[in-house]
């Protein structure tokens, strides 16, 4: 093994090492950004082909399955321009109890997910980090929305979110820096829906549009600096401790084309690898002094693991008349058409309470923006997600038979809805329904991991009778929990050691020269997006970590 020294390792370059490697070099500190997937070119960034794209994909999504993706190529955005970003499945496997499928969705590659999600980044408000307090049935954070907003502030800052201010309390205001539209379609569906229910909102997405570069704006910051260094192929295997001591010395990582064990020393540590992977990670660096896994004494490491409880609804619109030019849509470098329309919580919220259920949900969709004809309708696409509340049994363990081929064992992921998201995943899909059908519009089919339903057209009734057989026996496969790929947990923050893996900078309780900041560090897991979350709160767990070490604290 050979070893070299840095300030700080972070393991993982998507949203969290990302603004992780900016903060720490921005304090003048040396950083190595271990990767465990490979670098991206200017070649891995291809712009779809022109041409009328098929939504279903349909032999993209057979033939990947072939090729060993049979869970990646279940996502819902998946395709052929997109299916280089993500892992082959045959190759980083993990299990599930048999009638708990979960879906996990990875990207190993330099930049991680960043490439492959939609980029809608909102704010979450006091109704997501004071859940308890506020509005009953949740979990407080150790930290307000007053404690975050300064870094949200400087993420959106840097990054230059395209959205609206739209004075929503559980989506509190961002800095935009442009507006961003709605088609008409999705104007008169505003419309619809807030004349008959006041207290929902319709607005266009808060998004950051992708770069066009294979390496994120925020790596491409703190590469700028010359403080940074990135490693990638190299997968972390444990992180090493010192066995008097009990604090962290480095990581040990594989080198992934020879299989050589190296050692990367540090002063500090923070894990950025993704909720499951940091969870196996801190799992698997079991010690004398950490016997049961790293930052695992009070017994909760891998426990109150959550994703979002999704919901995929198609229908029809009324065509609107238009007259003149239409304000240009966004694009994305690898999507193309982007954008749509955004309902954030409001279900056991502002005043508002629904006995069958705790929590809410939110609304992500389009209408009119993809696939138009020239008929009476354009089509609509809905996908809801419902918070997930923490449960105990709900968690990451390691698979005891089985490993990677790096000898890692492999992650067992165990994500269950209890009867409270069932009850408002039924709510959930008939809010959507009902919304859809305010003003003339059509539902045709949903599915949830309740299963799949049809309405007025049914599931593609374009398409020939063999392949509506094949959708409809593979459709609910791919709307179980992970599709949300919003997971988060494993790692709770808290402010009693004896209840949580971190405390609310970020910080194991059991090693302080440790961090984590992906979103396993979340208690609870929200209803909105968590990359915008994720982002800042890495930014301040950086920012805390950076102030340790420039005092000798740490």
């Amino acid at each position: 093994m050979t070893g070299t020294g840095y300030d700080v390792i972070v393991v993982g370059s998507g949203a969290a090492g990302g603004f992780a490697a900016k903060t720490l070099t921005d304090e003048g500190l040396s950083v190595l950004v271990i990767e465990a997937g490979r670098t991206l070119s200017d070649r891995d960034i291809k712009p779809p082909r022109g041409g009328k794209q098929d939504n279903i994909q349909l032999f993209p999504r057979i033939k990947a399955t072939l090729s060993g993706q049979h869970i990646q190529s279940r996502v819902a955005f998946f395709s052929e321009t997109l299916k280089h970003l993500f892992v082959n499945d045959r190759q980083h496997g993990y299990t599930t109890p048999k009638d708990a499928p979960f879906l996990w969705i990875r990207g190993r590659q330099t930049g991680g997910r960043l490439h492959t999600f939609g980029r809608v980044l909102f704010r979450w408000s006091d109704y997501d980090f004071r859940g308890a307090s506020k509005a009953g049935g949740g979990v407080d954070w150790p930290f307000s929305y007053a404690d975050l907003a300064p870094w949200y502030d400087r993420v959106e800052t840097f990054l230059g979110i395209h959205g609206t201010r739209d004075g929503i309390e559980t989506a509190p205001d961002g800095i935009m820096a442009q507006s961003t539209p709605l088609t008409p379609e999705e104007r008169s569906f505003r419309t619809a829906v807030e004349t008959r229910w006041p207290n929902r909102h319709v607005v266009p997405w808060r998004f950051n549009p992708h770069n066009g570069s294979p390496l994120s704006s925020s790596l491409q910051a703190a590469m700028a600096s010359g403080r940074l260094t990135i490693r990638s192929d190299a997968v972390v295997r444990e992180v090493l401790t010192d066995p008097a001591s009990g604090r962290v010395t480095g990581v040990c990582y594989i080198q992934r084309q020879t299989g050589e064990a190296r050692v990367a020393h540090a002063r500090a540590v923070v894990l950025c690898a993704s909720p499951i992977e940091s969870v196996r990670l801190l799992l698997n660096s079991r010690s004398r002094l950490h016997p049961d896994g790293l930052g695992n004494s009070s017994g909760m490491l891998g426990r109150y693991f959550m994703d979002q409880c999704p919901s995929l609804m198609f229908g029809r619109w009324p065509a609107s008349c238009r007259e003149g030019q239409d304000e240009p849509l966004p694009t994305h470098t690898l999507f193309g058409t982007t954008g749509g329309l955004y309902i954030p919580r409001y279900e056991n919220a502002c005043g508002a309470h629904d006995p069958a259920f705790m929590r809410g949900y939110t609304f992500q969709g389009s209408i009119g923006r993809h696939a138009r004809s020239d008929g009476a309708d354009v089509p609509v696409t809905i996908m809801g997600f419902g918070e997930m509340l923490p449960y105990r049994d709900n968690a990451i363990t390691l698979d005891p038979r089985r490993r990677d081929r790096w000898g890692v064992p492999l992650p067992h992921i165990r994500c269950v809805p209890h009867a409270n998201e069932r009850a408002m995943l039924r709510r959930q899909i008939r809010d959507c329904a009902d919304m859809i059908e305010a003003h003339g519009g059509h539902v045709d089919f949903w599915a949830s991991p309740l299963g799949l339903g049809e309405g007025d057209a049914g599931l593609y009734p374009d398409k020939p009778f063999p392949i509506r057989w094949f959708i409809r026996q593979m459709f609910p496969r791919s709307m179980t929990m992970g599709a949300a790929i919003h997971e988060s947990g494993g790692a709770r923050m808290g402010n009693d050691p004896a209840t949580s893996v971190l405390n609310p900078f970020c910080q194991a309780w059991d090693a302080p020269n440790l961090y984590v900041t992906d979103a396993s560090c979340f208690p609870s897991g929200g209803a909105l997006g968590t990359t915008l979350t994720v982002m800042a709160v890495s930014m301040r767990a950086c920012h805390h970590l950076a102030s340790e070490l420039g005092t000798g604290r740490l």
